[in-house]
């Protein structure tokens, strides 16, 4: 029996909160054909990061030039600084059979998934409103009126649910991850993908 496979692009997305940061962390951990993209950014690096590893730092001509030639897969601006996520460095490593990680939002993921046929998709969901606002308070890193700003942001992310191809509940972070585990490991299998032949 001859195997070759195909890699593919997945994209998570979440409401803040939700334990999406944990989640990938640990596929990236055990799994060690999936690659995180790594992103293009006009803000400087912080202590500690590395080009090419962490972002790809780069001049604000130099994104107008990419985005000119419709290098993005998405793309936006926060807190001022422009990130985007490379068309090219995403199409090489499913081509060299890797398992490509995008975590992202809403915005970039539905942007992402109309320019990628075949984007394994997720959505995680916390259980309830009510847990999602006690895990924001328990973080302590924001501000009352910035957990209320995410709150409702999340309601607006939520919206959205329907048009990924998954939905986990992360109301248990175990289970959470086997779930998500099972979603990759079924769709290395999809014939559109993974390609056995059979010896004479």
């Amino acid at each position: 029996m001859k195997v070759s496979r195909k890699g593919m692009l997945i994209v998570i997305s979440a409401p803040s909160g939700t334990g999406k940061g944990t989640l990938c962390a640990r596929l990236l951990k055990n799994h060690p054909e999936m690659r995180f993209s790594v992103s293009a950014t006009t803000r400087q690096p912080r202590v500690g990061e590395e080009n090419h590893k962490h972002y790809h730092f780069i001049s604000e001509k130099q994104f107008d030039q990419l985005l000119a030639e419709d290098a993005f897969l998405e793309h936006a601006t926060v807190h001022g600084h422009r990130y985007g996520t490379l068309r090219a460095e995403v199409d090489a490593g499913i081509k060299a059979g890797a398992c490509m990680l995008l975590d992202i939002d809403t915005q970039g993921a539905l942007s992402v998934m109309s320019k990628m046929r075949n984007t394994v998709s997720v959505f995680i969901l916390p259980p309830s409103y009510q847990v999602l606002r006690q895990r924001l308070y328990s973080r302590n890193t924001d501000c009352e009126d910035e957990i209320e700003r995410r709150l409702d942001a999340a309601r607006a992310e939520v919206a959205m649910m329907r048009r990924y191809r998954y939905v986990i509940i992360n109301d248990n972070l175990d289970e959470a991850y086997q779930q998500l585990h099972h979603i990759i490991e079924a769709e290395k299998l999809r014939t559109i993908r993974y390609y056995p032949t059979m010896d004479d």
